[in-house]
């Protein structure tokens, strides 16, 4: 549906993988960048280490949030190969002697050996068109304390890695 709100669960191919949170930088990059090539608005966001949630509102006459997390997916994985670091030029570090690039040591499908895919993340992800006010704002509070219920923090304002910074901030949380 176009100008949809949708929740979503996206996971790393390696549970229990610390990737995201290690590499939230990469990962921020890659959602911004989407995010200028393709609008769409951020309801609520977390990261956890292996997985993430969040809330989206697509445009109004645009549905195609498939290919917004194709881009991510694709953006956070380049950037994690190609060895660049937030603020770091890659081919400095080479001239200076340093060791750049990433060697997945992740195992792979056959299948996804043959398609050229990385193996970080599932190939799918989890979504669910909110369908009514109560439904969006259980989901928000989802987002907010999915560090609680994993054990990551006590409070969800404990985690650095919510949107529920920015919502408390605007009073929204």
């Amino acid at each position: 549906m176009p100008g949809a709100t949708l929740f979503f669960t996206v996971r790393l191919e390696e549970r229990g993988s610390t990737l995201l949170a290690d590499e939230v930088a990469r990962l921020r990059l890659a959602v911004a960048a989407t995010q200028r090539e393709r609008p769409f608005t951020i309801d609520a966001f977390v990261v956890l280490p292996d997985h993430l949630h969040c809330v989206w509102t697509l445009p109004a006459r645009d549905s195609d949030y498939s290919v917004r997390w194709g881009a991510i997916k694709s953006r956070f994985t380049r950037q994690l190969r190609d060895g660049c670091r937030v603020g770091f030029n890659p081919t400095e570090a080479q001239r200076m002697g340093k060791a750049v690039g990433w060697n997945p040591t992740l195992r792979r499908s056959r299948s996804k050996i043959a398609k050229g895919d990385a193996g970080i993340w599932q190939r799918r992800f989890w979504e669910h068109h909110i369908r009514d006010d109560a439904d969006y704002h259980a989901h928000l509070s989802y987002c907010w304390n999915n560090p609680v219920k994993h054990g990551l923090v006590g409070q969800p304002e404990e985690w650095p890695f919510s949107s529920i910074h920015r919502d408390r901030a605007r009073g929204q949380a």
